[in-house]
């Protein structure tokens, strides 16, 4: 796991070495154990290394393939180098054992095309001396972030925007990217928050030289059709197909030569990553919980109890729910763009607990959209259902859901009120729902919906899908690659901490695209399959029980220990006067969350770590310690 910076400019124009070196110095914690550049007329690289696979100097970046014609800097780990160099080999023979000379080697023989042989998480940057161009590529899934931007003829790339602010200068935020951030708590690639920058989208590579760019897409999950026959097959068998896919996906990921471990939260997904450690020969895995003294957010009991049924050691730290405002100033400084998912909080906690003992760590990251497992999907297919009614009788059940005094019956009339299962689908994942718009009337004539980019993706999905599989592969493309994984990229590397995630292996999740929504959820089971293969390692009282998400009290908070803090902050007319916001809107919703009229917590928790983000990274203002200020 490493930080990767750097400029290609086609007339030699190049940024000077202090500037590059700026540019490293920001990504320290991605990669705090070992340093390097290179640099030619029209290229500098840069790159800044957490040694997880060979730790020798033969790992070192950037790396050079032996005719000197290819450079390369590369984050994040393929987890099938080994095999690929049972088919390679490289002109002066193995210089050492790291994936990343495996990796360019393999574009040394295959070229591009090796990125279809690829299975892992990455982002890298490679210069063809020889052909004059720079080559950028992104993992299938979006696990590793890259940031880019394109300006009269120079490109400019990081792993993340507060590296690529040196290279590029600082640019007005994008009202397009503000404006889906409002309405779904991230901004999806390939915006970000600066005009100038852009995110490389999952599955897709970049090629740059004098002429100019061009992008393509080498993988594509959409468009893969649900079996029906599968449905005609024993049930056993395909238990036994998605143990044997999990078990391997879990076992490349154990590729490492510094110690692992998982994250346990007492779940379905993370039981199951253990359980196929075991499985494939740890013999006592290291997992990693956070506890919390409020039985209401507490999964440490259950974590416990999965842990001694596994034979895993099981390593803990209880916190009050209340210490995880603490970390509200590493948040903001690591979260280098707005980022509304309050579950950032407690996974940055337990990263920094198993950090304190290990560099890698595994996760359940996935195993829902894959799966069915959130209760969005089950909700979009009743809603799905209501649709199919006469026009009368669902404009009655609408009405008659705004006027009962209740919060979900209002979001239920709102979810009534739009039509198709991704418009619906939008709808129960926004974060705006049917509150009166926060951008002033200007930014939104000038900016589309998100819903725009919803439709654009299902536009490729195979025809003919069930509601809650549209929901499922909207999520893949949003939620996931651009909300969860983001999240858990940012918030491992905070502590100097590699994740990794079976569930992504993309061999398992073209599987999953094959598999009927009726083998995902099943008579009111979600991750169904799933389950079935847990049932194997765990005791069937211990896999079905509700659901609990990783989260925080953001709505008590907001009207009790935060809300003098979240008034500051709604107050400062700087912050504000830097955003197309309307002010008065803002307050509005703040007074309706706080008399109990409308639960607005997340779109008001999004409005304040925008306004954070803001203070932080473009005033330079320092944030005193939320938990102070909660005092």
């Amino acid at each position: 796991m490493c930080g990767i910076v750097g400029v290609y400019d086609g007339r030699g124009n190049l940024p000077s070495p202090e500037v590059l070196a700026d540019s490293m110095r920001r990504l320290l914690l991605r990669g705090p154990d070992d340093t390097g550049t290179w640099s030619d007329r029209h290229v500098r690289l840069g790159h800044r290394r957490l040694a997880v696979v060979d730790l020798s100097p033969a790992g070192h970046q950037p790396m050079c393939s032996a005719d000197g014609r290819f450079v390369l800097v590369f984050n994040g780990e393929i987890y099938n180098h080994l095999d690929l160099r049972r088919r390679l080999t490289p002109a002066g023979g193995w210089r050492g054992t790291s994936d990343t000379e495996t990796l360019l080697a393999a574009w040394c023989e295959w070229g591009p095309a090796c990125l279809e042989r690829l299975n892992g998480m990455f982002a890298f940057a490679l210069w063809d001396a020889r052909e004059g161009c720079l080559f950028l590529a992104r993992d299938r899934l979006g696990v590793k972030p890259l940031y880019y931007s394109w300006s009269n003829g120079r490109l400019s790339f990081a792993s993340r925007p507060v590296a690529l602010l040196p290279l590029t200068g600082r640019s007005d935020f994008d009202e397009q990217a503000l404006r889906c951030y409002l309405e779904l708590g991230h901004i999806p690639a390939p915006m970000s928050f600066y005009s100038q920058m852009r995110k490389l989208e999952p599955a897709h590579c970049l090629r740059v030289d004098a002429r100019g760019t061009s992008l393509m897409r080498y993988w594509d999950y959409r468009g893969l059709q649900p079996q029906a026959s599968l449905l005609a097959r024993p049930q056993v068998e395909l238990v036994d197909e998605l143990d044997e896919l999990l078990r391997d996906a879990t076992r490349v990921r154990l590729l490492s030569d510094v110690p692992l471990g998982v994250f346990l939260s007492g779940g379905v997904d993370s039981a199951c990553v253990a359980a196929q450690m075991k499985a494939v020969g740890v013999s006592t895995p290291k997992a990693y919980t956070i506890c919390f003294h409020e039985p209401d957010y507490d999964e440490g009991g259950q974590a416990a109890i999965v842990a001694r049924h596994l034979g895993v050691h099981h390593v803990t730290e209880t916190l009050s729910v209340e210490d995880l405002l603490g970390l509200l100033p590493l948040y903001v400084e690591e979260f280098d763009e707005p980022f509304a998912d309050s579950s950032a909080f407690p996974t940055m906690a337990v990263a920094r607990l198993a950090r304190s003992e290990v560099t890698v760590a595994l996760t359940g990251d996935g195993a829902d959209e894959l799966f069915g497992g959130y209760h969005y999907y089950k909700l979009a297919g009743r809603l799905a259902g209501i649709g199919r009614l006469p026009a009368p009788a669902r404009t009655a059940l609408r009405e008659l859901a705004r006027r009962l005094p209740l919060h979900r019956a209002r979001l239920l009339a709102g979810a009534l009120a739009v039509s198709g299962p991704v418009e619906t689908f939008h709808y129960l994942r926004s974060f705006s729902k049917d509150f009166t718009p926060l951008l002033d009337a200007g930014a939104l004539a000038r900016t589309r919906p998100s819903l725009d980019w919803y439709r654009q993706c299902a536009a490729g999905f195979a025809p003919g899908l069930a509601a809650a599989e549209t929901g499922m592969r909207l999520d893949l493309a949003f939620m996931l690659a651009d909300g969860y994984l983001q999240k858990v990229d940012l918030a491992t590397m905070s502590a100097s901490l590699e994740a990794r995630n079976p569930f992504l292996d993309y061999r398992l999740v073209e599987w999953s695209m094959r598999l009927p929504q009726q083998l995902k959820m099943r008579g009111g089971v979600s991750k169904y399959l799933l389950k079935k293969v847990l049932e194997r390692y765990l005791p069937a009282d211990l896999i079905h029980r509700p659901k609990r998400g990783f989260g925080v009290p953001v709505a008590r908070w907001l009207r009790g220990p935060l809300r003098a803090w979240a008034l500051e902050l709604l107050h400062d007319r700087t912050l504000m006067s830097r955003l197309p916001l309307r002010p008065q809107g803002v307050l509005s919703l703040f007074d309706s969350h706080d008399r109990g009229e409308r639960d607005a917590h997340p779109l008001l928790w999004a409005v304040l770590m925008l306004l954070c983000y803001v203070a932080r990274h473009d005033c330079g203002a320092v944030l005193p310690p939320l938990q102070a200020r909660a005092a």
